[in-house]
């Protein structure tokens, strides 16, 4: 099982000393991943509805600085040696296809090849309009078109694409990723993001906690793993070949134990609850999860240390 945590890319641990001083801690303490999510410039008035909470309210608010994903693991790259990162998810269609491309090649390239490219294709319509993306009604073909560009780019030795809004010919793109491939992990619940996911993904990544399609007790956990794997098989694709990982927004201490529906709520309770729910994921064929250590008792440098060695110390131990 692999164990990632959360790398704040929005609020007061962005400094740049408070955040790499998590990062380093993080690769220090044996985490195996840091996951790094995904805002550009968030409009201050939203209408559109966040989909992890039940109001539909995005948590971190709408006045919050964020750091650029791509940029963050680029520097997360050089702070660290055996550690990867994994997008956590990069929105597709809110870089241009190419410039994609080359940043996600250029980051694993100097990582000597530890990125993962957890992708999605965003919620928020105001923030697609504000930085200018690709149209927001159309971003499940966008992130497709895009993904498919990017692959012809990092494999092709004379890459060539014709889409509805990426062509080009007779170009040179190197160097190309140090991984070959560069796993894809799609983000995402819905029907869309499973067809995607068997489609051309190396990893299914959801969030157990998603209002329309929880998988937040063993039962209801089991259910979407039998409907991700019907769509495997409608696919023609063996559901075996794709890793599973799950993001957890959560950390131990933060919820008591509770039940739905007479099981117990996944991910809540104390350091013995988590490892239990982790080892029956992994009999499952979980192999990655990530949990979120920061902001619990305070968003503060030394509460997210604290954290973080604690969970070593009663959850990473307790799984070695």
């Amino acid at each position: 099982m692999q164990i990632g945590f959360n790398a704040p890319t929005s609020g007061p641990l962005i400094e740049p000393d408070s955040l790499a001083s998590i990062i380093v801690e993080g690769e220090a303490l044996g985490f195996d991943y840091v996951t790094v999510s995904d805002h550009i410039m968030v409009p201050r008035n939203l209408d559109s509805k966040y989909p992890y909470t039940d109001t539909g309210e995005f948590p971190a608010g709408t006045q919050a600085a964020w750091l650029d994903q791509l940029a963050t693991t680029a520097w997360i790259a050089a702070l660290t040696k055996k550690m990867r990162f994994v997008l956590s998810v990069m929105v597709v269609p809110h870089r241009p296809a190419v410039l994609t491309a080359k940043l996600l090649s250029t980051i694993d390239h100097l990582s000597k090849g530890r990125l993962t490219c957890g992708i999605g294709v965003g919620w928020c319509r105001e923030e697609f309009e504000a930085i200018g993306a690709a149209p927001f009604d159309d971003r499940g073909h966008v992130t497709d078109e895009w993904m498919a560009a990017c692959t012809e780019l990092w494999t092709a030795e004379e890459p060539k694409f014709a889409g509805k809004y990426v062509k080009f010919d007779d170009v040179q793109f190197t160097p190309k990723p140090t991984q070959k491939p560069i796993p894809i992990w799609v983000g995402g619940e819905s029907g869309p993001a499973l067809r995607r996911t068997v489609k051309y993904a190396h990893g299914w990544y959801p969030v157990g906690t998603n209002p329309q399609f929880p998988m937040n007790t063993l039962g209801r956990f089991k259910k979407g793993l039998e409907r991700f794997r019907g769509f495997a098989e409608k696919a023609g694709r063996d559901p075996a070949e794709i890793a599973l990982a799950l993001r957890v927004l959560a950390a131990p201490g933060q919820k008591p134990r509770g039940s739905i529906d007479g099981e117990a709520e996944m991910f809540t309770g104390g350091d013995a609850d988590w490892v239990a729910d982790i080892q029956t994921l992994e009999s499952l064929g979980v192999s990655c999860v990530d949990v979120r250590l920061f902001g619990r008792g305070g968003d503060t440098l030394d509460a997210t240390l604290g954290n973080m060695r604690r969970f070593k110390d009663g959850v990473l131990d307790k799984l070695a």
